[in-house]
């Protein structure tokens, strides 16, 4: 197999009348997931557009999966939108992304012109999803692109926080995809009776997993609405009328059914497997979930958006104490995980280190970015015979005596806060760029899971400077608390003092902080 499609048409040719993807309003059987996705493509064709990125603006709908998988038929890559985003932000992913064309709706259609009204004159192409299902197949021009198609092109670019303020997209291919799906299929025997509860949006890297990994089994994604989050014991009762079996959620949507004590009131007897990633996963909530279905399959997940989705994983198989932190055990297979010294040498069993991944789960680099990509896409340390690039992750790791990997925090200021990866470069840059603010410093406070933004100069009031933040950041990016301070401290370096600032708003919270 070379091609993503290959996974769908698989599936329209085993069960096309099964349903592959469905929501709250509509539903799409592997049959009408195809067709609508080959008239997107031929959309695509029809304007003259392949290998060139797509934007897809619209909700997550079986409608929104169809628009990216269109893109793929029409032999271009996609990058999906969060709809909620300020188009500050957006703007500055489309200056990096360039793209030929925005799929959108009706719903959106508005929103989209108006944004792009002040735009150059070579600004995207705007296709309506509605207009493109009146298009009929291009068999011939989708046969072509097809058969000039190899592992390597791009099936969708991601883009995550930048430290700079740029947002940086990550470019997965169809190898890439492909090896991770067939390890995720492999390993948690995902099948025709998997019925994925699709909790994270579809431009976050986990919903890699949940989409192509049905994809390639002819499973059933059901798209869990995002306000029944808010209210747990409607969701469980949402989930069990759709028969989900299986779910691939990040710690806090997980520690919300355990906070609620929601299994108290209402079971999940179709529950087979919970697998979780994104952040870490408190050990006291996991538990709550064992005691109350301890026959289910447990699984901690890691990995950043640069290797797919995930290279290490750890299928809970014993019992830890709540303030015990889960190992993120061993690497998928065909994936690789080397442990480095900041030498550039190989640590010793034991020894923390920055864990660096190969293998074809490794995405290509950054769109249009070759600096950020030469800086974090190496060649192999170890390797000095011929070329092998690894990707560092930045994170520091080291293995227990079972032999299991632990994670162990960032190197840099990079976080992860309700599920997302985050750059508290980017929350500063957006700050910084406010009306006379002098400087800005943003920490991230790990035991209350919140952002602290400290600014010198701009807004006297610190609401304005929230409200200012809404138009510039999505909502997981904001900071819980906007600090103005009188002038930032410095270190020897003539720097700003970070580790003190942390250390006071510690301080502070623990009402120890004088001034």
């Amino acid at each position: 197999m070379k091609n993503i499609l290959e996974y769908l048409e698989h599936s329209v040719g085993r069960r096309p009348e099964k349903t592959a993807c469905a929501d709250t309003d509509t539903s799409m059987t592997w049959r009408q997931l195809r067709e609508a996705s080959a008239r997107i493509g031929s959309l695509l064709l029809k304007h003259r557009l392949t290998h060139r990125p797509v934007a897809v603006y619209m909700k997550k709908t079986p409608a929104c999966l169809a628009a990216m998988l269109g893109t793929v038929y029409g032999g271009d890559f996609y990058t999906v939108i969060d709809t909620k985003m300020p188009w500050d932000r957006i703007r500055k992913i489309f200056s990096v992304l360039k793209p030929a064309a925005i799929i959108t709706d009706r719903d959106h259609e508005e929103t989209v012109r108006e944004a792009l009204a002040s735009e150059r004159k070579d600004s995207p192409k705007i296709l309506l999803y509605e207009k493109a299902m009146y298009v009929p197949e291009d068999r011939e021009g989708l046969a072509k692109i097809r058969r000039k198609a190899v592992d390597t092109d791009l099936v969708y670019t991601l883009f995550t926080s930048g430290s700079t303020g740029m947002p940086k997209g990550v470019a997965v291919s169809h190898r890439n995809v492909m090896a991770y799906a067939e390890w995720v299929k492999t390993t948690f025997d995902i099948n025709e009776a998997t019925v994925f509860g699709s909790q994270t949006p579809f431009y976050f890297s986990m919903s890699v997993l949940d989409i192509y990994t049905t994809l390639a089994a002819g499973a059933e994604l059901q798209i869990l609405p995002k306000q029944l989050f808010a209210f747990p014991v409607r969701l469980l009762e949402y989930m069990n009328s759709r028969k989900v079996n299986t779910i691939y959620w990040v710690p806090t949507a997980l520690s919300i059914v355990a906070n609620w004590k929601v299994l108290d009131y209402v079971s999940l007897p179709y529950m087979e497997k919970v697998l979780f990633a994104g952040e870490v996963m408190p050990v006291k909530q996991l538990n709550y979930w064992r005691r109350k279905m301890p026959e289910l399959l447990y699984a901690n997940l890691y990995g950043p958006t640069e290797v797919t989705d995930i290279c290490a994983y750890y299928i809970v198989d014993r019992d830890f104490a709540d303030s015990e932190t889960l190992p993120i055990g061993r690497a998928c297979d065909n994936c690789d995980l080397i442990i480095l010294r900041e030498d550039g040498t190989e640590a010793a069993p034991g020894e923390i280190g920055e864990l660096c991944v190969r293998g074809s789960f490794v995405a290509d680099g950054y769109y249009g970015d070759p600096d950020k990509t030469d800086a974090a896409f190496i060649q192999n340390p170890l390797n000095p015979w011929y070329p092998e690039k690894i990707y560092k992750t930045g994170d520091l790791v080291r293995y227990n005596d079972r032999g299991e990997l632990l994670y162990l925090g960032r190197r840099d200021f990079q976080i992860k806060h309700m599920g997302y990866r985050i750059e508290l470069g980017e929350v500063e840059a957006a700050a910084g760029a406010a009306s006379d603010v002098k400087s800005c410093v943003s920490i991230y406070d790990e035991v209350r899971d919140r952002i602290v933004l400290f600014y010198e100069g701009g807004p006297k009031n610190e609401n304005q400077m929230r409200v200012l933040l809404e138009g510039k950041l999505p909502p997981y990016m904001r900071p819980g608390e906007c600090i103005r301070v009188k002038r930032m401290p410095e270190n020897a370096n003539g720097k700003i003092d970070r580790k003190y600032l942390k250390s006071y708003y510690t301080d502070l919270m623990d009402g120890q902080a004088i001034g």
